[in-house]
């Protein structure tokens, strides 16, 4: 991605809290419905968009090295460690998503 698609997603970020919740939404949804690339994609804008990679791995308790690749797009992660970065990721937004039925 080019620079200023970065600093577009971040400042969006910044001044839109409405923006942030869907990104993250629209990440989770990704990942369940099965685009995995997409949904690492998203929570890598995500994650450099808010808190950043450096602090996210400090809480998790992980070195920053870990997440990158695991949500770089050869990354493999485990349930676990995805999960975990959703869960970490809501707790500093102040969000809890929530997963409903649609028949």
């Amino acid at each position: 991605m080019t620079r200023d698609y970065k600093e577009t997603i971040r400042a969006r970020v910044q001044r839109n809290p409405e923006y942030t919740t869907a990104l993250l939404q629209e990440a989770i949804e990704c990942l369940m419905s099965g685009d995995v690339e997409t949904g690492k994609a998203i929570l890598r804008d995500f994650i450099k968009a808010t808190s950043g990679f450096e602090e996210l791995s400090r809480i998790i308790g992980k070195k920053p090295e870990s997440p990158i690749r695991m949500l770089s797009p050869k990354g493999n992660p485990t349930a676990n460690a995805l999960f975990q970065i959703i869960a970490q990721l809501q707790k500093q937004e102040g969000m809890r998503l929530e997963i409903k039925v649609v028949q």
